[in-house]
């Protein structure tokens, strides 16, 4: 009877060694084939591949650092304290991490310079192989720092040295798609109701309805008219418009909460939704746009998406592949009964 050698047999756990040894490749090679780097033929990569699966190899997080010098973590650091732009941006962050074996710490900055430069302190330390800022506005921020030792990429909130590398919504895209959706509907009389002007977001999503009109040979009713992104702003703005302009027909919001606001405006005016007045909103905020009445047609800037773009991007800098410049990220319009 033949003596079982095996790693399993002999109670202890299956090591890269014992993976190389079975597939009669070196450790260097059975180490770059697991963690797909290196110039090797794809049978090798096959035979190390099966090496491991045949013994129930499962890599060690340390050797791996090790072998790699990478640390298979990341940071992110944000600045939206309410969760409501970070959230799913993480979640699509995590999708992409998660496909390439890291793990992420997360570090709220609060909107605080002193606390952002703390936590990229620790962050280092930890030595961790790149880092994901990302941020509740579209207005371009101070790049986290300069010459620093690892990748950075900006997701929604874009850093304002152009060496950088920044996943951004289309916010002129979104205005476009929401113009496009009253137009289609039969509306003609369409006015824009928003947040600050001092927000990149509003002016940007102003400039794009006014343009997507433009092109259908309409003209904006009346001005852009900015307040703030809050239901309070959108009922006043509401009331503003129904009394200069009595006869518009289509509204475009520059967010679901003051679009809810309008609604609500609208409806305490008597007017029938969305028989008389159609209205689209943007940020699909499902809190807000389904609680709304009626329901919010409204669009969705793609957060996940730009997260998920986001982490792929880093990984591919900490692979020694780093894209810089603006990556946008198209929205789509989610139709509800507004």
């Amino acid at each position: 009877m033949t003596e079982d050698l095996s790693p399993q047999a002999a109670g202890r756990r299956v090591g890269i060694a014992d993976v190389a040894a079975r597939a009669g490749v070196s450790l260097g090679t059975a180490s770059k084939a697991l963690n797909g780097r290196g110039n090797l033929r794809e049978e090798t990569r096959a035979r190390v591949r099966a090496a491991a699966e045949e013994l129930g190899f499962a890599p060690n997080t340390i050797a791996r650092s090790l072998l790699s010098g990478r640390t298979f973590t990341v940071g992110v650091i944000t600045t939206d304290s309410y969760g409501r732009f970070s959230i799913p941006v993480m979640r699509g962050a995590e999708d992409s991490l998660a496909a390439g074996e890291m793990i992420a710490f997360l570090c709220d900055s609060r909107d605080d310079p002193i606390r952002e430069q703390h936590h990229l302190r620790k962050l280092l330390e930890r030595r961790v192989d790149g880092i994901i800022v990302a941020g509740r506005r579209t207005d371009a921020r101070r790049p986290l720092g300069h010459d620093l030792p690892v990748p950075v990429v900006y997701a929604f909130a874009p850093s304002s040295d152009p060496h950088d590398c920044n996943v951004v919504s289309d916010e002129r895209g979104a205005a476009r798609l929401a113009a496009e959706h009253l137009v289609k509907t039969g509306r003609r009389r369409i006015a824009h109701i928003t947040g600050p002007h001092s927000h990149a977001s509003a002016r940007e999503r102003a400039d794009g309805m006014i343009e997507a009109l433009a092109g259908h040979g309409l003209d904006l009713v009346g001005e852009p008219f900015f307040g703030n992104w809050t239901e309070a702003w959108g009922r006043f703005a509401a009331a503003q418009l129904l009394r200069a302009h009595p006869d518009v027909d289509g509204i475009f919001c520059g967010n679901d909460v003051v679009a809810r606001g309008v609604t609500d405006g609208l409806r305490e005016a008597g007017i029938a939704l969305p028989m008389q007045v159609g209205v689209v909103g943007v940020d699909n905020w499902d809190l807000v746009a389904e609680a709304a009445r009626p329901p919010l047609t409204t669009v969705d800037l793609g957060l996940e998406e730009i997260g998920r773009r986001a982490a792929e991007l880093l990984l591919a800098a900490i692979d020694g592949h780093p894209e810089p410049g603006h990556h946008v990220v198209a929205g789509h319009l989610v139709v509800r009964e507004s």
